[in-house]
């Protein structure tokens, strides 16, 4: 079952991690999530770990901008990452192949 609020969705990160993906990578995505539950989420992936917490850190590799009902599409998979980016429902600051990789680790989907 997908996630039903923004904040199950970053709860759940650490679960659907794939860390066998993340193998030497360092890196950290700030989430800038707009809408009726707007909040800034950071993901921390380090030493084959990956924490997600609220707040915004001071250096992220990517920032991702995005609505929280496009991005429970997103997670869901009812939405592709890549078609929300052309249509301008997400936008991403920073580190853009960091960002594309952010799909290929974590289990997403319903």
């Amino acid at each position: 079952m997908s996630p039903a609020t923004v904040a199950e969705v970053f709860q759940q990160m650490p679960a659907k991690f794939l860390a066998d993906q993340a193998q030497g990578q360092e890196v950290v995505y700030q989430f800038h999530i707009t809408g009726e539950q707007a909040g800034d989420w950071q993901v921390i992936i380090s030493g084959g770990q990956c924490q997600a917490s609220p707040g915004v850190h001071a250096s992220p590799t990517a920032t991702i901008t995005v609505g929280d009902q496009d991005w429970l599409q997103v997670i869901g998979g009812g939405l592709s990452p890549i078609s929300a980016f052309m249509a301008g429902k997400l936008k991403v600051g920073g580190d853009l192949m960091a960002a594309q990789r952010l799909s290929s680790l974590f289990k997403l989907g319903a």
